[in-house]
């Protein structure tokens, strides 16, 4: 971007309000990262909570290799062609099809579940994983006992063990492959930074890693080139582009002496800067630990179908224990060996497998197009709990960019006057305050004068001639650099609007001030809907921002806010989600800067702005396409019908295992006994 594009109207901006930008000495930096976050159970790529490791490619190329061994096994299983009443081909060891292609299945297809399984029983968690580990090791071990012929036992489950497992790879495949993967916030942070940076040394300068950087080093930071540490610039400015740590699309201007924070890049000119912090010790290394222990922390909550799975679990669990005593007493060991196989096998239901992932197919596609991309399952499942919906202020309930309020005119000039005046000496400048002067001045139908010999003023405005007088606008540091004092008559109008954290540039020609123009993130319409929709679903709303309380107080009572958290520093935006956490509420956060990473990953639902940073989007389980807070609303009405969807498929997925365990059992509802007679299973 051309250097007259960033001229100083930011200083005047931040002369005027405290925005949710931090401090530069505040934000941002690690040096390296690790790939591992701790965070399994709520991690986009585990969407059983089980899954660490396992990528969507996995179960779906062990699906299709299960699917086609799957064929000839229940092709030449006795028992299935004894249920249809055909008599399979008989040739030299096809009676060994079944048991050796079934082994296959059962270590190849079902490794994921008996590793998934080892995991819940280690951590005393049981759910889906360890209820389909422990059906086909019981599968199995049994059909080999029969396949051996040792005991005389009756148990080929090979076609049992092979559908279940082709049924359940195809529901996790089709689980993940709607809930989509990701990277990570950790490894997203990392990358944030350059591998290499421009030492200056006594003999010029010289190319080295991140890692060889010192405290005390200078580097050079060329224009479009990332900071590679925190540091102070010492020698010349630059505006530096920080929205990949605070979300905001404003450029800051940095001069001598002036902190810097590795990741954010200098956008128009080439500084020199002293390194005051490398590695762990840098801001985003801060950042990146906030995020580690916010994921570490968050609720371990298992998923639907896990507790489900869990409760099947033990049912079977007991169910085959007291089938073994039973039938030991009643009749034999062997029958009891039996009947508990059975027992365990039939247990785990082969429709559970698909009840779940079906409900999270169809709504993340009806959420992706709703402009809503669900990334973790549990975030699906948890937005209908929650209790609070925390919004971050700047670029999520305002809009994150100036535009225009108002103007007080001075010595005559009139409102339109002095707008119009503005306009013509912004017209060639592309920064977001000209856009939005020249915007209003359009929109009002005013007549722009032309303007020649545009200059940009670096961190104080811009220059222009307008009908042959020198105009200029800017901000504080323009009228301290010209000497000149604000009017009296301007004073009260430019108090009042920096109380409500607006910007103010005066418009001065030579000399005079001719009056002051008010800028402010305005307030999305939509902000006003969603607030008043989530209040209505009994759900209360609040802000945390880092600007000013009086300004954050202003939008607060604008939108009829329940709470609101006001000069709020990045670092303790976690903070206050734990706040609200101890007071018993369950919290979704919406964000979209590095500093609302550590809240996204400690909420029980993260958010993040479709057009915020990567490491927000890679922080939260769910991501907005847009910015329209509107959207958090689908998030609540869907969460709350799928999961209603999701217990009654549940319900039918297993209900008819808890009545056909009893029968597996031997019971007889005919006879209102268990006799000791064979078990056909079906």
């Amino acid at each position: 971007m051309e250097n007259h594009t960033l001229h100083g109207h930011q200083s005047a901006a931040t002369d005027a309000a405290s925005h949710d930008a931090p401090p530069a000495s505040a934000t941002a930096h690690p040096h390296e990262a690790h790939g591992g976050n701790g965070h399994d159970d709520d991690h986009v790529v585990h969407s059983h909570g089980q899954h660490a490791g396992h990528s969507t490619a996995m179960f779906k190329d062990r699906f299709w290799l299960t699917l086609v061994l799957s064929v000839p096994v229940v092709y030449f299983s006795p028992m299935f062609a004894d249920l249809l009443g055909y008599m399979p081909p008989d040739f030299p060891g096809s009676a060994w099809i079944p048991p050796v292609l079934g082994t296959v299945i059962f270590f190849r297809g079902g490794m994921p579940f008996l590793k998934g399984g080892l995991k819940e029983l280690k951590s005393r968690q049981p759910g889906m994983m360890l209820l389909i580990g422990m059906a086909i090791s019981v599968a199995f071990a049994a059909s080999w006992v029969t396949t051996l012929g040792i005991g005389g036992f009756d148990l080929d489950f090979w076609w049992e063990l092979s559908l279940l497992v082709a049924i359940m790879l195809l529901g996790h495949w089709i689980e993940m492959r709607a809930l989509g993967s990701a990277q990570g916030a950790l490894d997203t942070l990392a990358a944030l930074l350059p591998y290499e940076a421009e030492r200056i040394t006594d003999a010029g300068t010289e190319t080295v890693t991140i890692s060889e950087l010192r405290t005390g080093d200078t580097v050079l930071v060329r224009s479009g080139a990332r900071m590679p540490a925190d540091g102070t610039v010492i020698d010349g400015q630059a505006e530096f582009d920080e929205s990949m740590i605070t979300g905001e699309s404003k450029t800051v201007l940095h001069s001598p002496g002036a902190p810097v924070v590795a990741g954010t890049v200098a956008t128009d000119n080439t500084v020199r800067v002293r390194v005051t912090a490398v590695g762990d010790d840098t801001a985003l290394a801060g950042i990146q630990r906030l995020v580690a222990e916010a994921q570490a922390s968050s609720s371990r909550a298992q998923a639907l179908a896990d507790r489900a799975a869990a409760f099947l679990f033990y049912f079977a669990t007991v169910a085959g224990v007291i089938t073994f005593i039973a039938w030991t007493l009643l009749d034999s060991v062997p029958e009891a060996v039996t009947r508990t196989v059975t027992v365990l096998v039939i247990a785990c239901p082969h429709a559970l497998g698909l009840a779940i992932p079906l409900v999270i197919a169809i709504s993340t596609e009806q959420a992706a197009r709703a402009g809503v991309l669900i990334k973790n399952r549990m975030a699906l499942e948890r937005m209908r709990t929650i209790d609070i919906v925390l919004f971050d202020k700047t670029g999520t309930l305002t809009k994150g960019e100036p535009e225009f309020k108002d103007t007080a005119p001075a010595g005559g000039t009139s409102p339109e006057e002095l707008l119009a005046l503005a306009a013509a000496v912004e017209s060639d400048s592309e920064h977001p305050v000209a856009r939005a002067i020249v915007k209003a001045a359009r929109h009002r139908g005013l007549d722009i004068p032309q303007a020649t010999g545009f200059t940009s003023l670096t961190g104080r405005g811009v220059r222009a001639t307008v009908d042959g007088r020198t105009v200029q606008v800017g901000g504080p540091a323009l009228l301290k650099e010209l000497g000149i004092t604000e009017p009296d008559t301007l004073s009260a109008s430019t108090r009042e609007w920096m109380d409500r954290g607006a910007a103010v540039l005066h418009v001065v020609d030579g000399r005079r001030i001719l009056g002051a123009i008010s800028l402010e993130d305005a307030v999305r319409e939509e902000s006003r809907q969603a607030v008043a929709a989530l209040q209505k679903r009994g759900i209360k709303v609040a802000m945390i921002t880092g600007d000013a309380r009086q300004v954050a107080a202003a939008v607060g009572a604008e939108l009829n806010i329940d709470e609101v958290f006001a000069e709020v520093l990045p670092a303790d935006k976690d903070k206050k989600v734990a706040e609200l956490q101890a007071r018993g509420l369950k919290v979704a956060m919406v964000g979209d800067g590095v500093n609302d990473s550590p809240a996204l990953a400690r909420a029980e639902v993260g958010i993040a702005i479709g057009a915020g940073t990567d490491v927000a989007m890679e922080s939260a389980g769910v991501v907005l396409a847009g910015n329209d807070p509107r959207a958090v609303l689908s998030m609540v009405d869907l969460s709350r019908a799928s999961y209603r969807k999701m217990w009654q498929n549940l319900v039918w997925a297993t209900g008819y295992n808890i009545i056909s365990v009893p029968l597996a059992a031997g019971c007889s509802p005919s006879q209102g006994s268990c006799s000791p007679r064979p078990w056909a299973r079906s």
